[in-house]
């Protein structure tokens, strides 16, 4: 969940009060909050900016939403919510670069497990990822979704469902930033086909250790990105 800064800031404050709702009421872990729309008036919130606020702490487990029958603090203890929340409250939105550098840690594992575990539907599903990409660049026109389709491919035949959700979660702010920033250009894009091809090449023939050195090649050009982004160098 990436927001921007004047949300997360109207969240924060929402999410500092219902912190200190849990505390003043004694709340213990499994109780049910009050409803959205008494915990708007009573915080003078939009019910949607509560929305959100409640959504944060469910996607962070420290809260559980159950329909038709409401909000409940997540079975963790109060000292571990309460520190959660802290964390939480001190967070800033990912940069770019911060993005790009976790991007490039998943992967890196995640296509060595893609090579032991994926399946003939996996190989066929990146199989149809890279066509779509490499027909895209050929007639050339933008092709940043078709890559990360593939990338996401990978990330499906790597057999890690965690991995394949925070690749899920950061893949549409990487697509709206790579488009911002122009990061991928016209000879990155061919020299892409190749790479996608070794990748899956290595995949094909399960080698997790030929798989990662041809992600590693592939991610050079988004190193040196975020080598001159850290050190102001403009390209």
């Amino acid at each position: 969940m990436i927001i921007n800064n004047e949300v997360q800031e109207s969240q924060k404050e929402i999410i500092n009060r219902l912190r200190d709702l849990i505390n003043q009421k004694n709340l213990e872990p499994g109780d049910k909050l009050p409803s959205e729309r008494s915990l708007a008036e009573k915080f003078n919130v939009s019910r949607n900016n509560l929305r959100i606020a409640l959504q944060t702490l469910e996607y962070y487990g420290l809260v559980k939403s159950i329909p038709q029958s409401g909000t409940f603090i997540a079975e963790i203890g109060v000292i571990a919510l309460n520190g959660m929340i802290e964390d939480i409250l001190r967070l800033s939105t990912p940069s770019f670069k911060a993005l790009v550098e976790t991007r490039i840690n998943l992967e890196l594992e995640g296509v060595k497990w893609a090579a032991f575990r994926r399946s003939d539907a996996d190989i066929n599903n990146m199989e149809n990822a890279l066509a779509n990409y490499s027909d895209k660049v050929i007639r050339g026109e933008e092709a940043v979704q078709e890559d990360l389709l593939f990338h996401l491919a990978i990330a499906t035949a790597s057999g890690n469902a965690m991995l394949n959700s925070f690749m899920l979660k950061i893949t549409p702010e990487i697509i709206n930033n790579f488009e911002k920033y122009h990061v991928c250009d016209k000879d990155s894009a061919f020299r892409g086909i190749q790479e996608h091809k070794n990748i899956l090449d290595a995949i094909k023939e399960k080698n997790p250790e030929g798989a990662e050195k041809a992600m590693k090649e592939h991610f050079s050009a988004l190193y040196q990105y975020c080598y001159n982004t850290q050190n102001g160098i403009q390209s």
